[in-house]
C-alpha cells in the first residue's frame, strides 16, 4: 500500500513522536510511506525515520518565495501536486493546521483522506478562526480520528456532517518495551517532559514541588523541555529559590534514557489528548501522578487504579500526591508494576497498528495485514 502522511513538521511532541512510530512501522511490513514535512521552512527531524521512507519538506517543493496571502497559495499548489504526483492509496494527515490544509488540497482528487486529532478538540482552546475552519473543512475528509471515546459524541456535535469518526490511540514503540530503569542515585528525581507551554502548567508543578522540597531532602524536580514558558518558569525557580532543586535542562534527543532516570512521573497540563509522555512512563514502569484533565491521563491510568490522579489544576493536591509517593516504597513499585502491564497490553504498536488497517479498510484503501517481529 502507498501510504502518505503529512505532519507540520517532526522536531517535538507527541504526535510527531506517533508519526515517527507509524511511518517506520509500515515501510517496516512493505507498504511505500511518504512522510511529509508542511512547515513553511525547514527543521530538524528529532525522530528516528527509517531510510526507506520517503522524507519530504514541502517548502522545498515550492517554486516562488513569496509573502502573505500569495504563499499560502504557493504552498497549496505544491502540497496538491505532490499528492497528485504521489498516487498514494490513502493520505493520512495529523494535527489541525495540516488538516484543513490537507483536506482542501485533496479536493477532486480521489484519494481516501483520514485526518486525526492529537490533542482534546473540546479543551485546546483554538481560536474561532480555526474552530469554523473545522466545523465547515473536516466534514469533507472521508474519516476523523479521535484519541479518545469520551470526545466522540460531543465533537459530532460541534462538528456536524463528519462522514465518519474513529477513536485511534497513540502507539507505543516496541523498543520502549526494551527500555529498564536505572537504579536510584543518591539523589532521587520527580520528573516530566513535554513543551515549556501555558497548557503544561509547569508553574503549579514547581510550587507543588516546593511545598515538601524541605521534608526530602534527597528529591528534585526535573522538567524537560523547551518552549516559551522558560523564562517565567526560572524566574518562578529563583523567586523560590529552588535552583539546586528544580532543573530545566531543555530539549533531550534521548527522553526515554531521562525518563529512566526518575522515580515518579508527575503530569500538571490543563488539557491533553492522549499524552505519549505519560504513556511511555508508565510503559516503563514508571508511578505516575497527573491531574485529571478533559481526555487522556483517565484513560490512561483506568480512572486512576494504575496511576494517581488528582483534581485539575491543585498545587496542593499535586503536592499531597507527590508526598504520597515519595514516602512510600512499596506504592511506587506496585503502581509502576500494574501502569506497565496496563498500558502494554492496550497501546502496543501491533494492536494500534490493526486498527489502522481496518480504518484503511473503511475508506477503501488496500491494508496489508501487521505481524510483530517481536
Amino acid at each position: 500500500m502507498n501510504i502518505v502522511l503529512f505532519i507540520s513538521a517532526m522536531q517535538d511532541g507527541g504526535a510527531e513522536s506517533v508519526a515517527a512510530t507509524l511511518v517506520n512501522a509500515w515501510v517496516d511490513r512493505g507498504d511505500t510511506v511518504t512522510l511529509v514535512a508542511t512547515y513553511s521552512g525547514r527543521s530538524t527531524c528529532n525522530y528516528p525515520v527509517s531510510d526507506r521512507v520517503k522524507f519530504v519538506y514541502l517548502a522545498d517543493l515550492v517554486k516562488r518565495r513569496s509573502r502573505g496571502p500569495l504563499a499560502f497559495v504557493e504552498r497549496m499548489r505544491a502540497l496538491r501536486a505532490l499528492m497528485r504526483d504521489s498516487k498514494a492509496d490513502v493520505i493520512v494527515s495529523f494535527l489541525t493546521n495540516v488538516n484543513v490544509a490537507t483536506i482542501l488540497a485533496s479536493r477532486g482528487l480521489g484519494i481516501p483522506i483520514i485526518v486525526s486529532e492529537h490533542t482534546n478538540p473540546l479543551a485546546d482552546r483554538r481560536s474561532f478562526v480555526w474552530r469554523t475552519l473545522c466545523r465547515f473543512v473536516y466534514p469533507k475528509a472521508n474519516l476523523l480520528t479521535l484519541l479518545t471515546d469520551d470526545v466522540v459524541a460531543p465533537y459530532r456535535k460541534l462538528v456536524p456532517g463528519l462522514k465518519d469518526v474513529a477513536v485511534m490511540p497513540n502507539p507505543l514503540p516496541d523498543g520502549l518495551f526494551l527500555q529498564q530503569l536505572q537504579q536510584p542515585a543518591a539523589r532521587k528525581r520527580v520528573i516530566t517532559l513535554g513543551r515549556l507551554n501555558e497548557t503544561k502548567q509547569y508553574d503549579l508543578l514547581i510550587r507543588a514541588f516546593s511545598l515538601l522540597a524541605d521534608e526530602f531532602p534527597d528529591w528534585d524536580l526535573w522538567i524537560w523541555g523547551e518552549g516559551p514558558e522558560r523564562a517565567a518558569l526560572e524566574a518562578q525557580v529563583g523567586e523560590l529559590r529552588m535552583g539546586e532543586r528544580v532543573f530545566l535542562p531543555g530539549r533531550t534527543l534521548t527522553p526515554w534514557n531521562e525518563l529512566a532516570k526518575g522515580q515518579v512521573f508527575a503530569m500538571s497540563s490543563s488539557h491533553e489528548g492522549l499524552p505519549m509522555a505519560l504513556m511511555e512512563s508508565m510503559a516503563m514502569g514508571l508511578p505516575v501522578v497527573s491531574f485529571d484533565c478533559p481526555s487522556g491521563p483517565k484513560q490512561l491510568t483506568r480512572n486512576g487504579e494504575d496511576g494517581l490522579l488528582i483534581p485539575p489544576g491543585d498545587a496542593n493536591s499535586m503536592a499531597a500526591a507527590l508526598r504520597r509517593l515519595i514516602s512510600d516504597d512499596p506504592l511506587r513499585a506496585e503502581l509502576g508494576r500494574k501502569a506497565a502491564i496496563s498500558v502494554r497490553e492496550r497501546y502496543s504498536l501491533k494492536a494500534v497498528l490493526q486498527i489502522w488497517d481496518e480504518l484503511f479498510d473503511r475508506v477503501g484503501a488496500r491494508a496489508k495485514r501487521f505481524e510483530s517481529p517481536h
